[in-house]
């Protein structure tokens, strides 16, 4: 901070001049160490908290059945346990994205869809939670939307970004039991590095549709994690 003192006579332009190397030089020859214990470590769980969002996800469980063997239906159900990080949060975003008609029915709880608009690839949804959430409040939130036209073709894939930090995420397709896949397989989009998954691993459900699930525990942050499959 800089003071100014009244002088008697005024000051010459240069003397007013703010002296830019004399505060370099001091910056220089400051302890960087104390500085940062000073300024910096009270504001970093602030400063984390805004980094990271307004709240950490718990447990992330998504699904897509295709509903049948041409893959014109499908439905999406996403089930994610979060941990609020702030106070006062009165709003959840949602996202979507994909081919076909990707709203063709959506609903959440809690909360209600109150807007959505296109951001780059993906639609966001914006849910009024009608209350307000505070650092340390749990909430689970089951969304579920079904998509026409949307996995017609040989190969497909099934996405979910990582947004936040994630302590658990799994991600199932289930098969109509008349079209099973040949081959599949999961991938991490940035790095390209992908697994194949045995088809024995697929699930038999009572009424004969298939399903397979890969799950993992803390999903890399801003990461995109695809099971690719070939049916």
């Amino acid at each position: 901070m800089l003071s100014y003192e009244r002088m008697s006579k005024p000051e010459s332009e240069e003397s007013q001049s703010v002296p830019f190397r004399e505060i370099i030089l001091a910056l220089l020859r400051a302890d960087v160490v104390t500085l940062f214990i000073t300024l910096v470590l009270p504001h970093l769980p602030r400063l984390l908290r805004q980094l990271t969002g307004s709240y950490e996800v718990l447990d992330y469980e998504t699904k897509l059945e295709l509903l049948d063997a041409a893959g014109e239906l499908a439905r999406y159900t996403k089930h994610q346990k979060v941990k609020f990080l702030q106070d006062n949060v009165i709003a959840f975003q949602d996202q979507a994205w994909g081919d076909g008609e990707i709203f063709v029915d959506y609903q959440c709880s809690p909360g209600f869809p109150v807007d959505h608009y296109r951001d780059g690839n993906k639609y966001r949804v914006l849910i009024s939670l009608r209350e307000t959430k505070n650092r340390g409040d749990i909430e689970t939130f089951h969304i579920e939307r079904t998509i026409r036209n949307g996995f017609v073709r040989t190969i497909e894939d099934y996405q979910v970004d990582v947004d936040h930090n994630t302590r658990k995420l799994s991600l199932t397709v289930v098969f109509p039991k008349e079209r099973i896949p040949k081959r599949v397989k999961v991938m991490e989009q940035k790095t390209q590095r992908s697994q194949d998954l045995s088809i024995e691993d697929l699930e038999t459900l009572p009424d004969g549709r298939r399903q397979i699930t890969w799950a993992t525990e803390k999903p890399k942050l801003f990461q995109s994690y695809v099971l690719r499959w070939e049916w």
